[in-house]
C-alpha cells in the first residue's frame, strides 16, 4: 500500500476548480493518507477543509503562501523562485494551529487589498472589468483572494488550457509593490510568534514545465548552496519540493542541504487545475519515505500547538530527527483517537 501526502492543495479560495470540501474528497477518492490546504493570501477556506476531513476521516493540515519582500537581504537582486519578479519571494507557511486562523486572516487581510489594487490595473490594461469579468470567478468575498490565474482564467473564457498558454507568455505583468509583500523578516516574525512553520518552496531551474505554464528559465540552482545557508540563518525552518518537476540530481543536492542546516523537508506539489493528479508518482520512490513522516509530524505540530504553542515544533529544544520523530508518533496517535 501506497503512503500518498500532499500538503500543497489550493482551492477556490485562491485558484483552483475545487471548493475546501470537494478538495478532500478528491483527496480521499485519489487515495491520500493526508492533505493539505494552501491558498494564496487566504486561510479562510481552512475551517471548511477541516471539517470536511473530520467528516470523511482524512486527516489534514492546514497552511497558506504568500509572497515576501528580499531586496534588502543577502539575495538581494537575485531570482529566488518568482517566474515574473526578482526580489519578491513566494513562502509557504505550514502547520497553522488551528486557534491562529484567525490571526492569521486578520494578517492577511490588507495583503489581499493591496493585491486587488494591482489586479484591477493588469485587467485593465487586458481589457477586462475586474468587477464583472475576474472577481465572480473567486471568493474575494467571503475571504478568498484574487490572482493573476484569476485574471487570465477571465480572459481565457475559462478554459484551463488556453489559461496555461497565456501563463506561459504573460507580459502584461505589473511588479507587486511592499504594500502586499511585507518584507521578508516581518513575515518569518509573524510565522515564528503564531507557531507557523515558515517554509520555503523550492523551485529549481525549469527546463519544460510540467504543468506548461512556466517558461524554461533559470532560478536558484546557481547559488542554491549560499542560498540555502542564508535561510537558514535568518530563521526558516524548512523547505518544501516537488519530486514530480525536479530532477534527482537537483533534489539529492537540496536534500543535502537541508540535512547539512538542520530544515525540515515537506511534499509541495501544488495543485490548482483539473488535470492535475492529486497523487504525485515520483514521490513513491522509497527515497522520499521522509515526506510521508514529515507531513504527519505536521498534524503532530498543529495539534501540539493549538493546545499550548510551548509545545510546537519550533519551541521544541531537540535535534531533527528526534524532534520529527516525536511529532510523527504524535500525529498518529492524535488521528487514531
Amino acid at each position: 500500500m501506497y503512503k500518498d501526502v500532499n500538503n500543497h492543495i489550493h482551492t477556490t479560495y485562491s485558484f483552483s476548480p475545487y471548493t475546501p470540501e470537494q478538495a478532500v474528497q478528491k483527496a480521499k477518492e485519489s487515495g491520500l493518507c493526508v492533505a493539505g490546504i494552501v491558498d494564496h493570501d487566504s486561510i479562510s477556506g481552512a475551517r471548511a477543509f477541516l471539517a470536511e476531513g473530520k467528516r470523511v476521516g482524512l486527516p489534514v493540515t492546514v497552511g497558506f503562501e504568500m509572497r515576501v519582500y528580499s531586496a534588502h537581504t543577502q539575495i538581494a537582486g537575485r531570482r529566488t523562485n518568482h517566474p515574473d519578479q526578482s526580489d519578491i519571494t513566494y513562502l509557504t507557511f505550514h502547520g497553522v494551529p488551528h486557534t491562529k486562523i484567525d490571526a492569521v486572516d486578520e494578517y492577511l487581510r490588507p495583503i489581499r487589498k493591496a493585491r486587488g489594487e494591482r489586479n484591477r490595473a493588469i485587467s485593465a490594461r487586458l481589457g477586462l472589468d475586474y468587477d464583472r469579468d475576474v472577481l465572480p470567478l473567486s471568493m474575494f468575498h467571503d475571504g478568498g483572494s484574487v490572482t493573476e490565474r484569476h485574471i487570465l482564467f477571465a480572459l481565457a473564457g475559462g478554459d484551463y488550457g488556453k489559461l496555461a498558454a497565456l501563463k506561459a507568455e504573460f507580459k502584461d505583468y505589473i511588479p507587486a509593490g511592499r504594500e502586499e509583500c511585507p518584507g521578508i523578516e516581518k513575515a518569518l516574525a509573524f510565522a515564528h510568534d503564531n507557531g507557523i512553520i515558515a517554509t520555503y518552496p523550492y523551485l529549481g531551474d525549469v527546463t519544460k514545465s510540467v504543468t506548461g505554464d512556466k517558461k524554461a528559465q533559470k532560478f536558484e540552482d546557481d547559488y542554491l548552496d549560499e542560498l540555502i545557508a542564508i535561510l537558514a540563518e535568518i530563521g526558516f525552518r524548512a523547505i518544501s519540493y516537488m519530486p514530480s518537476r525536479n530532477t534527482m540530481a537537483q533534489l539529492t543536492r537540496l536534500r543535502a542541504l537541508c540535512e547539512k542546516y538542520g530544515l525540515l523537508q515537506i511534499s509541495g506539489e501544488d495543485i490548482n487545475s483539473p488535470s492535475q493528479p492529486f497523487i504525485c508518482q515520483a514521490m513513491r520512490d522509497p527515497v522520499f519515505y521522509n515526506l510521508y513522516e514529515t507531513t504527519w509530524a505536521l498534524l503532530g505540530h498543529e495539534w501540539a500547538a493549538a493546545r499550548n504553542p510551548a509545545e510546537g515544533f519550533i519551541s521544541l529544544d531537540l535535534p531533527l530527527e528526534e524532534k520529527i520523530a516525536h511529532f510523527y508518533n504524535l500525529g498518529k496517535k492524535v488521528h487514531r483517537q
